[in-house]
């Protein structure tokens, strides 16, 4: 088993339930986060989470966010900072009765993963949540999570000092660790691949973060328009890495044709390069070394 502390924000939306809102809706605090975000939060059940993208009217990232649904309210956790988000939140909820509680300072949030994790659980708290699924005991909320890794792995947040000394520390590692794990996966990061001049459609993740059905939301209909449209302009791709850093562009024939946005230590590299130009096992030159790129994000 592996495991590490993240650094998250955790903000607690709840409010009222209202009679004058949208078809469908009977609580307020719903309809504020289903018009904001890009994921389905009418939809979701009591103690399930989903993944969500905050974005501009041009369809650029703001934040990412897993949200968790309880009978009472939504957790959200960003690595966004909750003060900032909670601060353009008052803003945008007009006169909706939405109240926001930063959780931040109280709540640590642990995430472990791989061979014997579930064990883990099962013995820690005498239970496993299904995939999606969470549950809160004694002030801690224990959530199957597949999506932060590609892997099953489960978000622990909340009062969770006491479980330290439950812990491996023969299975602990190092953010930089976990960050080298996410680019080899090719996961998208938060002002990393996320981020202005990139729709999220380009880093795939239409399946995982959007929904097509749900109705309006802020940034919908650019991000409706570039769907249908058909092809990308680009493509998030895995690429060997040598001598690079993030930032550098990838050249071809004097022309840039990509951007390099995350760098391992590992020799690979995360970035965008135009469709048309993406070729698995082809070497490209960027401004001051070489990639190869591995795998098309789609």
């Amino acid at each position: 088993m592996r495991w590490l502390i993240l650094k998250r924000s955790k903000i607690k939306v709840y409010g009222k339930s209202g009679k004058t809102l949208p078809k469908g809706f009977q609580e307020e605090h719903t309809a504020f986060l289903h018009s904001l975000l890009t994921n389905d939060i009418k939809g979701m059940k009591p103690y399930t989470l989903n993944y969500n993208l905050w974005l501009k009217q041009n369809g650029f990232p703001i934040e990412d966010f897993f949200v968790y649904k309880l009978e009472d309210g939504y957790i959200l956790d960003t690595e966004g900072s909750s003060a900032k988000i909670i601060a353009e939140f008052e803003r945008l909820k007009l006169s909706l009765r939405v109240y926001f509680q930063d959780l931040s300072e109280d709540y640590k949030h642990l995430f472990v993963f791989g061979e014997n994790s579930r064990e883990w659980i099962e013995k820690t708290f005498g239970q496993v949540p299904q995939e999606g699924s969470l549950f809160e005991k004694d002030q801690v909320f224990v959530a199957n999570n597949p999506i932060r890794i590609r892997e099953e792995g489960f978000d622990i947040f909340g009062k969770i000092d006491e479980l330290f000394g439950l812990l491996p520390e023969n299975g602990r590692i190092s953010e930089e660790e976990f960050e080298d794990l996410r680019i080899e996966r090719a996961i998208p990061r938060i002002r990393k691949e996320l981020r202005d001049g990139f729709s999220p459609l380009e880093a795939g993740l239409l399946h995982t973060a959007i929904s097509l059905t749900k109705g309006c939301y802020v940034g919908q209909e650019t991000i409706a328009r570039i769907h249908y449209k058909g092809r990308l302009p680009r493509a998030l791709a895995l690429f060997q890495a040598q001598n690079v850093k993030e930032g550098e562009k990838i050249v071809e024939d004097g022309k840039d044709i990509g951007i390099i946005t995350s760098v391992s230590r590992k020799g690979l590299a995360l970035g965008y390069i135009l469709s048309a130009k993406a070729e698995k096992g082809k070497e490209y030159r960027t401004e001051n070394g070489l990639v190869v790129l591995v795998e098309i994000k789609s």
